[in-house]
């Protein structure tokens, strides 16, 4: 059996997932504001560049602007890890608002286990074979 987090781990882990919202919100206010794209925060890849095919990243920028831009779809395609994150992230932040906000009446709090990482592992792997394959069997481009 998986040992648990703390209740203040929780709650740590709860706390960062504020601030790594904020941080979001402030970065996306800044570039809006400045009318500035996300063009400029994406960088070429450097084993895309000396290899000539995808690193297990590729396409994570793209995914981002994508999911921020309502395009779900888009974003998967780009790279699917982003949205399973989101999805992750979004569940775990409502349900431990639900708890914070029943002061643990309505213990909903989504737990935190190692599967999820694991999960996004996989999900990581599993699009840099099937991209890569796609481009040296058949010469797909995805990106």
């Amino acid at each position: 059996m998986e040992p648990r987090m703390s209740k203040k781990e929780e709650k740590s882990l709860y706390i960062l997932g504020w601030m790594l919202l904020a941080a979001a919100v402030l970065l996306l206010g800044i570039t809006k504001g400045l009318h500035m794209q996300m063009k400029i925060f994406s960088l070429p890849c450097v084993f895309r560049e000396l290899t000539g095919y995808y690193c297990p990243g590729c396409g994570g920028t793209r995914a981002c602007a994508a999911l921020l831009q309502g395009k779900i779809v888009k974003s998967f395609l780009c790279h699917p890890v982003v949205l399973y994150t989101a999805v992750i992230y979004g569940w775990y932040m409502i349900t431990h608002t639900i708890e914070y906000l029943t002061r643990g009446k309505l213990a909903a709090g989504m737990r935190y286990r190692d599967l999820y990482l694991y999960l996004a592992a996989a999900i990581i792997l599993i699009q840099w074979v099937v991209r890569n394959l796609l481009k040296l069997i058949w010469g797909i481009d995805i990106l």
